[in-house]
């Protein structure tokens, strides 16, 4: 069976993204961009929705041929394009790199792919990760709070109808006063 996580970037006060999808005020520093980096080369199967997929899509794509890709830039797409996803739209459209389309119910498709063995599973997207948190899908949670204040934009939390309890596992400290908070449900 595969574990189910969501790695997310939140404002302090609870937001993924500002109003208008902006996320100017996540820019990781080099440390945190690493670690993201290493979370995709770890995860086995990434599931987006279909808002996060078209950003990720435009970008990464290419991303390693830009005359100004870093070398930690140039990392993070190889990985980025070679780790397996599965896009999640309600709109039929073809998908590429390393990718396939659901246009069926998320949540099934999300159930049916935790009971088969594999690495990992991560989840990408908020509109998403609240349909499978609300199904008590997701196995294990990674916040990274930035310390900004934005007032408003797509909350991270969706309601629920109970309550999900959890287990702290790891914490850690990036610079600007970032910090990574892991928790596992307790089932």
């Amino acid at each position: 069976m595969r574990k189910l996580t969501i790695g997310m970037n939140l404002s302090l006060d609870g937001y993924t993204s500002a109003p208008g999808g902006d996320l100017g005020w996540s820019m990781p520093s080099d440390e945190l961009f690493q670690w993201w980096s290493d979370r995709v080369a770890a995860t086995g199967l990434a599931l987006y929705g279909r808002k996060l997929w078209e950003d990720m899509s435009a970008h990464w794509p290419t991303a390693d041929q830009a005359p100004d890709a870093t070398p930690a830039h140039i990392e993070y797409a190889q990985r980025w394009r070679a780790m397996p996803k599965v896009v999640f739209s309600s709109t039929p459209r073809s998908v590429d790199w390393n990718a396939r389309l659901v246009t069926g119910d998320a949540v099934t498709e999300i159930a049916d792919l935790k009971a088969e063995d594999g690495g990992p599973m991560d989840i990408a997207g908020p509109t998403l990760a609240a349909a499978a948190m609300r199904a008590g899908l997701i196995d294990e949670y990674t916040i990274v709070t930035h310390p900004t204040l934005i007032g408003g934009g797509t909350p991270f939390f969706t309601a629920l109808d109970n309550w999900v309890n959890l287990n702290l596992i790891e914490t850690r400290a990036f610079p600007d006063g970032v910090l990574m908070s892991r928790y596992e449900t307790r089932r």
